[in-house]
């Protein structure tokens, strides 16, 4: 059967001046949104840690679900090889080809045994001190890096300015004790949800076994102290570590459904069962959604003057995620938009915003555009003037 094209055209046109529920245009998958505005509900959670803390890593800010002497100073152990990690992904290829020095052999605490002369890419020697917590290769990642252990030191100080961190001080990159060298739970808790930003770390932060090359021509095998990988849904790392003085410290993250929650506990005798606990509180409690969805918004439609068609739809630019409580939380939403243009408009064309809150607070606002372009009307030719 032949449809006419004209009954095409006429069928399209009637479905485009349908009213729409909202859908970005850019494919934005992310919106900074107030950390402050944003609803919490109480957990219920007890640790036996000295500091802990739960974190939404899921957006762009960084939001505190429960704490526990959050912001007490303390050593932070092997955990202080998320920063390492960071700083040399940021600063050096993972590929980059690296020698051995005579200073990465032999230090004190965990290691891989490496010697003088072996040579390791970036990215092994990563796996090495993130898997194996292992000492010495933090060490010669940080030579490789910074040239020495305090210019390496330096940087991650920098990193913790860039961060906005204001009790946490770095001495050096495996973590073993200097009074001089320390952070707090909620602190350690950014460090690694900037790290799991990078996909090469959060690969290696969430790998359970792998190889690497050993001098006797054999291979080194590699297991991650971190036990929460097999038995924690979504968990995606992230370190452990341990010192007489600093007791057990542990950074673990999992992500479920877009939802990504840190666990961070110092100087935690029962680490393993407090992070599965605080986890599990944290996924049952909360849920990442997209705003326009959940407020079931419905767009705007523009009025066009002197157009082939009368009206346009509208669309918002970014899709709006933020993390909420399961139990619900009341989100309001203002439409702030022109209610007529005159033709002819293009695709994208601004012509308002959306703006949500919550408890009277603004939480984000997105731009409201066209959805697609609109021709000015053809003037009428004599012919159609005269018998039109």
């Amino acid at each position: 059967m032949n449809i006419p094209r004209k009954l095409i055209a006429l069928l399209l046109s009637a479905l485009m001046l349908l009213p729409t529920r909202a859908q970005a245009v850019s494919g934005t998958p992310e919106y900074l949104t107030a950390e402050g505005n944003l609803p919490t509900v109480p957990l219920d959670i007890a640790t036996s840690a000295g500091s802990a803390v739960l974190l939404d890593a899921s957006g762009q800010t960084v939001r505190t679900l429960w704490e526990q002497n959050a912001d007490k100073r303390r050593g932070p152990a092997s955990t202080t090889k998320i920063m390492t990690a960071l700083i040399a992904a940021e600063r050096m290829p993972l590929s980059a080809k690296i020698t051995v020095t005579k200073e990465a052999v032999g230090v004190e605490g965990s290691s891989v045994y490496l010697t003088e002369g072996e040579v390791f890419t970036l990215e092994e020697l990563l796996c090495c001190t993130l898997l194996e917590s292992a000492n010495d290769a933090a060490v010669a990642v940080a030579i490789a890096v910074g040239g020495s252990i305090e210019d390496f030191a330096a940087m991650m100080n920098e990193k913790c300015a860039e961060l906005d961190l204001v009790d946490t001080h770095f001495t050096n990159p495996h973590g073993l004790d200097d009074d001089a060298h320390y952070t707090t739970a909620r602190e350690l808790g950014i460090i690694a949800a900037a790290a799991l930003e990078n996909e090469a770390l959060r690969k290696i932060f969430s790998t359970y076994k792998m190889t690497v090359a050993a001098p006797d021509g054999g291979v080194r095998l590699l297991i991650n102290h971190n036990r929460l990988l097999r038995s924690i849904e979504g968990c995606i790392g992230v370190k452990t570590g341990y010192t007489k003085s600093n007791g057990r410290c542990l950074v673990s993250a999992a992500e479920r459904d877009g939802l990504r929650i840190i666990a961070v506990t110092l100087d935690d005798g029962n680490d393993w069962h407090d992070h599965t606990m605080m986890l599990e509180a944290g996924f049952e409690a909360y849920e990442r959604v997209e705003l326009c969805e959940y407020t079931n918004i419905t767009l705007p439609e523009i009025d066009v003057t002197n157009g082939e068609q009368s009206r346009v739809r509208t669309a918002v630019t970014d899709s709006v995620f933020v993390t909420l409580p399961k139990s619900g939380a009341k989100i309001e939403c203002k439409i702030d938009s022109i209610s007529s243009l005159p033709a002819p408009l293009s695709r994208g064309q601004g012509v308002g915003e959306v703006i949500f809150t919550c408890g009277g607070k603004e939480i984000a606002r997105v731009s409201l555009v066209t959805a697609y372009a609109a021709a000015k009307k053809k003037e009428k030719g004599f012919w159609d003037r005269l018998f039109g």
